[in-house]
């Protein structure tokens, strides 16, 4: 593997437009230390006029926008290489200042809470530019109860010293130090196993290699399986901690309601895929036929079941591809990806201690960036539309809204990225000309079914029984996690998939379960986004106007709300039911054309 030096400049983001320089961003960093005096003048003072109100909300948006810098330039700079112990200190430094910043705005939510509402309902029509703000003043008070006095809020930020330690342990183990064993091939050849390359491997037409991958990666799991297993209860517990000092029922209540959630929306989709889990049996029995296996193993769910046929795909093709794909949302949106392309937004290949994965990110003040991890094969190129669908929501969130506003929630964050999938799917299905390749896509798009709705959806249901088995007083051990993971994989893969033991491990190396009730929203983002890509295709310019309206409104309104702009009502059962008819549809596609 190469290291960072060695990767060429023009397939390197270029964190520039964040801080021109490192010592830019440690004389930035010093400035923002010892603030507490600035912030102390407006103690007691937040209720006595809307001007003084204003005044504050205007410092604390300067204040959260330099924060954002600092904090995004020193964690992209490790996420270069984890090895670094520059940007290491960097990383470490930006997260005490964050606490710190924490800590300061301990006494706000509680004194504007002491304010009586009448009194904020008057500020806002005396001041319109308080107008921003009024989002986050009507959920603060949605919230009220769960909001504490200024001593224990300011403890709990304190305390986030210590809450966050199980996902930096997490991250420094699985970025940093993870080392697997080469897999061999059918022939002898030895390939390496990292996490940018696992996933090739097991795509890979060499069973004796998929095994192989897949014994590797789990191996060093189950090394660590005890350590690992601690770390994730510490995390459940850490959860569990601020849910109850906040007078929550659960965890899942407090993390559902900062976007006012309803708990039932996530119960929904796990009730409404167990409803139709016939679809991924019948899956997994096209996927056992197709690939003439009397027994189908778990490393063989990934390896492309329409046989020698592959899509190798360069990154400046890839790029190409996504465009063409991506034409339903108008000139507009294609012009701004190409901003994307063209100027370093994007971390194209993998290096030596770079961090797994693939995500946008970026700052209100900045360009957003893509990390990737390319590797040369047709899902990479969804990656692309994926990560860059994040890109440009925030790119119009960011250019449509004031900062209070501009930050849309975790619900939407999937909605976009996944609608561009869904498109570029759909339009490399309709322009195929060949037989075989159709149905490689055909196979692709059920993969993508398999992965997102169903799999995630999956990691969904071991979240919410692994934190209610911890809640109950039972300890969550590795071997207790690792049962609970293993019959969840039976129930989801069904009797025609031989349920590898190894497979138990595989919750301990998902980076999304260290954020709580996270992964969910993969799944409901997918279903909502198949909705949307149907929709852009069936209304043409009325389609794309209705989406526009979602990713320009940011976090304007809750997200079901702009979901609803759109034309989504993620508060039934249709979206996913929808997503769930086109998958059965897709597989009927398949059977038909490639004879199965």
């Amino acid at each position: 593997m190469k290291k960072r030096s060695e990767i060429a400049k023009e397939y390197k983001w270029d964190l520039s437009a964040i801080f021109p320089s490192d010592e830019a961003w440690e004389e930035e960093f010093q400035s923002l230390t010892h603030k507490e005096l600035e912030f102390m003048e407006f103690k007691g003072e937040l209720g006595k006029s809307s001007q003084n109100l204003l005044a504050y909300f205007l410092f604390e948006d300067e204040i959260e926008i330099r924060l954002e810098n600092v904090y995004v330039y020193a964690n992209q700079r490790l996420h270069e290489d984890s090895t670094n112990a520059k940007y290491q200190g960097y990383s470490a430094k930006a997260q005490a200042l964050s606490i710190e910043m924490a800590s300061l705005v301990a006494f706000v939510q509680p004194e504007l809470l002491a304010i009586p509402e009448e009194t904020i309902s008057q500020f806002l029509k005396e001041e319109p530019r308080l107008a921003p703000f009024e989002k986050f003043l009507k959920d603060l008070f949605r919230k009220k109860k769960h909001i504490l006095d200024e001593k224990t809020e300011n403890l709990l930020a304190q305390a986030g010293k210590v809450t966050q330690a199980p996902y930096d342990i997490f991250a420094m183990f699985n970025n940093a130090d993870a080392r697997f064993a080469d897999a061999l091939d059918e022939n002898g050849n030895a390939h390496p196993v990292s996490h940018g390359t696992y996933t090739h491997l097991l795509e890979s037409s060499d069973r004796v290699l998929r095994k192989n991958a897949f014994l590797s990666m789990y191996k060093l799991y189950g090394d660590y399986k005890n350590t690992l297993a601690a770390n994730f209860a510490a995390n459940v517990k850490q959860a569990e901690f601020y849910a109850d000092a906040r007078g929550y029922q659960s965890a899942r209540e407090m993390c559902l309601d900062d976007a006012n959630i309803p708990e039932a929306v996530y119960d929904n989709l796990i009730d409404t895929v167990h409803k139709r889990m016939n679809l991924m049996h019948r899956y997994v029995a096209i996927r056992k036929k197709c690939l003439g296996l009397s027994e189908l193993h778990m490393y063989d769910v990934y390896t492309p079941i329409v046989a020698d046929y592959e899509m190798k795909v360069g990154y400046e093709e890839a790029k190409e591809i996504v465009k063409k794909g991506l034409a339903p949302l108008g000139e507009e949106y294609l012009f701004h990806l190409q901003e994307g392309f063209d100027n370093h937004w994007i971390d194209v290949y993998e290096n030596e201690g770079k961090r797994s994965g693939a995500y946008s990110w970026g700052t209100f003040a900045s360009h957003p960036y893509v990390l990737l991890n390319y590797q040369e094969n047709l899902n990479n190129v969804f990656t692309i539309a994926h990560e860059m669908g994040h890109a440009l929501h925030s790119w119009y969130s960011n250019h449509n809204q004031p900062h209070a506003t501009a930050d849309y929630k975790i619900f939407v964050a999937e909605v976009a990225s996944t609608c561009n999938e869904a498109l570029l799917m759909l339009y490399l299905i309709e322009h195929s000309t060949d037989k075989r390749e159709k149905a490689y896509l055909l196979n692709m798009f059920m993969e993508q079914f398999k992965g997102t709705l169903f799999r995630q959806t999956m990691f969904a249901e071991f979240e919410r029984d692994a934190h209610a088995l911890n809640a109950s007083g039972e300890g969550l051990t590795a071997q207790t996690l690792c049962e609970m993971y293993y019959k969840l994989n039976e129930t989801y893969f069904g009797k025609d998939m031989i349920v590898d033991q190894q497979i138990e491990l595989e919750w301990a190396r998902i980076p999304h379960f260290y954020t709580p009730f996270y992964v969910y929203q993969y799944a409901t983002g997918y279903s909502a986004a198949i909705a949307l890509a149907n929709r852009i295709l069936k209304l043409g310019e009325k389609g794309v106007e209705d989406y526009m309206k979602f990713l320009t409104g940011g976090g304007s309104k809750d997200p079901i709300d702009l979901l609803k702009l759109a034309g989504v009502d993620m508060s039934s059962a249709k979206p996913i039911e929808e997503a769930l008819d086109v998958f059965e549809s897709v597989m009927n596609q398949f059977e038909e054309i490639y004879e199965v």
